[in-house]
């Protein structure tokens, strides 16, 4: 297999979770802007394709020891994220658009990308060129699907109301449980 094809099919795969946390953001941020949905989006490519950049210049040496904590750190953020979502859709008798924040984004971010730490290791015979070459190909794919992420999200938001913010925090949940299942 080649190395553009290779780097695409590890994007998209990486790219799932995110893409998936952006459709349930598109679900509770029906009304977000199109440059806060831009902004959110390119937020996890950067985080997608930073983590393996960070894990291939890092090595196994340092993050060894945190590597194991990974899966339990991204349940915790995306369960709490979710529960968070889940209750809030509770606390009005009208549904009312949420309003769309960065900070939540960024943790969202966060908590997708972790898993993506460990993707570094395995690019690590890689030289330079092509390890910038391949986060590029990650966070490109990542950033791309997110936006085709939360335009579903978006679409089928203003049509489900409150519940959206139950689908979207079940939605959290389950990323979490998985990325945690998957690194156990």
């Amino acid at each position: 297999m080649g190395f553009y094809i290779r780097c695409i099919l590890l994007g998209v795969s990486l790219a799932m979770d995110a893409c998936a946390v952006s459709m349930a953001n598109g679900l509770k941020y029906p009304q977000m802007k199109k440059l806060e949905s831009l902004f959110s989006c390119l937020l996890f490519g950067l985080f997608q394709g930073g983590m393996p950049l960070i894990g291939y210049f890092a090595g196994h040496a340092i993050f060894k020891n945190i590597e194991h904590y990974i899966p339990y750190i991204a349940l915790v953020v995306l369960c709490v994220l979710g529960i968070n979502m889940i209750l809030g859709s509770f606390h009005s008798e009208t549904y009312t658009p949420k309003q769309f924040k960065i900070k939540g984004s960024v943790f969202q971010a966060i908590a997708t990308s972790l898993d993506a730490l460990t993707v570094g290791f395995t690019i690590a015979n890689y030289n330079n060129i092509q390890a910038l070459e391949c986060v590029s190909i990650i966070a490109g794919s990542t950033m791309l699907l997110c936006l085709l992420g939360y335009r579903i999200g978006k679409k089928f938001g203003t049509r489900l109301g409150a519940f959206s913010e139950i689908l979207g925090g079940a939605i959290l949940i389950g990323i979490g449980i998985e990325i945690f299942l998957k690194g156990m």
